[in-house]
């Protein structure tokens, strides 16, 4: 063979693994409304910047005529490229190949990357659209998965870990995104689940449609295991584009400052009337988020789920901050199961990541019922205080109206080595509302009084004047200053400027033991 013709035979083969599973099967996912591997990658990643690594490889299996059934790449691409400028490792599986689904090749190809990813220091980002494990190889599959959770775990971290689920994901096939730090879902085209419909109506006799079962809907409101619902797979993959902006490469980075023109000193009059003068009565507090981040911009994670607390990226004067804070406009802004859950995994990974926190409180308490204390509310609402706890990244609370009970102490307190905390002149700081502690401080004289109604009016009064005001707190030194919180923003940068440099530590140990 001459060199001309192995430099044909190179180009022919280029084009046998570009076609993957060939020109019918692409085009019945594109009638399915997908898009394929390599064209997802194509929008994910900078122009011209995707470099594939082991284009050619192919499966060994010999079983069920699987010999004669030999596809260029087996049915996933994997590689490196970049999204704005920076460096990511990337894989993204193929359903037009074995309808994606995984052999032992198709896995050492990801487990190769992830590899290079955590020697890097690189964040990875995987693209899931598969049936699956190849069932023609048997137990080898099975392992080859469990090559990938280990890394995945090993990763975690270490450096970011993106999941985007754009197709089937099912079985064992879930728990490496389940794994990863953010799972992206397409509405109408994902699906997520353990063991599907088929299954369930034989086990159970309960009839469930895929969407119902494990949609992007699902599981973005429900179950809480996808951070994001897109309405399309260019929407999807644009938001992966947006959120690696705000993420450091790995954890012995600092998040990439960006330039903004947004002045640091900017002083917003509306925020003065932002928290209303009747202590029930709800507002939104994303207005107050989006007034004080730059640019009023406020990328918002877990939009779907536990809408009482509020988790997303910000930033403030250029530097990316992790931004918590209770929703008074939903359940009185309480903590319940799902908020803590929601909340515990956000502060565990900005603190992975070297992002600061910032804390918004307007917290009456923990949501009674018994709904709440049977599903362990105890326990849920422990790992929230157990991440806040263990943060050592710089954490900035600033309370806007309540901060009642064992909830004032979780979010982000003097306490817990919060380390710049303001009050709003509205705050409230206090064991309990002053209603609920008049009728246990004056409970005697409440059934002895003549005029029950006007008496614990007036205690009611007395105890809000003397413990509902953010005074006491100031007094103590548990709360550093209190400000106008027209003031937010300028009083925020301020305080992360000074605290950027920040070094703490936990004492030495393997790891601790999160109340899981």
């Amino acid at each position: 063979m001459s060199l001309q013709e192995r430099f044909e035979e190179l180009h022919r083969l280029h084009r046998q693994a570009e076609l993957a599973g060939g020109a019918e099967r692409i085009q019945r996912q594109h009638t399915a409304g997908k898009k394929t591997a390599r064209e997802r990658l194509e929008l994910l990643l900078d122009k011209g910047s995707f470099a594939e690594v082991d284009k050619f490889v192919v499966h060994q299996c010999r079983d069920f005529g699987m010999e004669a059934q030999r596809v260029l790449g087996d049915g996933v691409v994997t590689g490196s490229g970049r999204i704005h400028g920076r460096p990511v490792f990337v894989f993204a599986q193929d359903f037009t190949v074995f309808g994606g689904s995984l052999s032992e090749a198709y896995a050492r190809k990801i487990c190769k990357i992830m590899d290079l990813a955590l020697k890097a220091g690189v964040p990875i980002i995987g693209l899931n659209d598969s049936g699956g494990a190849r069932i023609q190889e048997g137990v080898v599959s099975l392992a080859a998965y469990a090559d990938i959770f280990l890394r995945n775990t090993l990763a975690s971290g270490v450096i970011p870990q993106i999941s985007a689920i754009m197709g089937p994901c099912a079985g064992g096939a879930v728990y490496s995104p389940a794994i990863t730090d953010f799972v992206f879902m397409v509405k109408n085209s994902s699906y997520m689940f353990v063991t599907g419909p088929d299954v369930i109506k034989a086990v159970t006799h309960e009839e469930v449609s895929f969407e119902e079962l494990g949609g992007a809907g699902r599981h973005a409101g429900t179950s809480g295991v996808a951070h994001f619902a897109a309405e399309s797979e260019e929407e999807c993959l644009a938001l992966i584009r947006e959120l690696v902006t705000f993420l450091p490469q790995n954890n012995l980075e600092d998040p990439p400052l960006r330039q903004t023109l947004d002045p640091p000193d900017r002083v917003d009059e509306t925020l003065q009337t932002a928290v209303p003068d009747q202590p029930n009565k709800p507002y939104d507090i994303k207005e107050i988020i989006r007034t004080v981040v730059d640019d009023h911009y406020f990328f918002e994670v877990h939009a779907e789920f536990a809408p009482n607390i509020v988790v997303g990226f910000g930033r403030l004067n250029g530097r990316p901050v992790g931004i918590v804070a209770n929703q008074p406009a939903h359940l009185a802004g309480c903590l319940d199961i799902n908020a803590s859950l929601k909340g515990a995994r956000f502060v565990r990974f900005c603190d992975c990541f070297n992002i600061p926190l910032v804390t918004f409180e307007d917290v009456p308490g923990f949501l009674p019922g018994t709904a709440q204390e049977y599903g362990g509310i105890i326990k849920h609402g422990a790992k929230l205080l157990f991440a806040y706890c263990e943060a050592t990244v710089p954490k900035l609370t600033v309370i806007t109206r309540k901060a009642y009970g064992g909830a004032y102490c979780v979010m982000s307190s003097k306490h817990i080595r919060g380390d710049a905390n303001f009050a709003y002149p509205t705050a409230e700081i206090a064991v309990m509302g002053p209603e609920g502690a008049v009728n246990i401080l004056y409970r005697r004289e409440l059934d002895q009084a003549k005029d029950p109604v006007r008496f614990r009016d007036e205690r009611t009064a007395e105890y809000r004047e003397k413990f509902a005001n953010p005074l006491v707190a100031a007094e103590r030194g548990y709360v550093d200053e209190v400000i106008e919180p027209k003031d937010t923003r300028r009083k925020l940068i301020q305080a992360l400027e000074i605290l950027h440099t920040k070094r703490d530590s936990n004492p030495a140990k393997k790891h601790g033991n999160i109340p899981l």
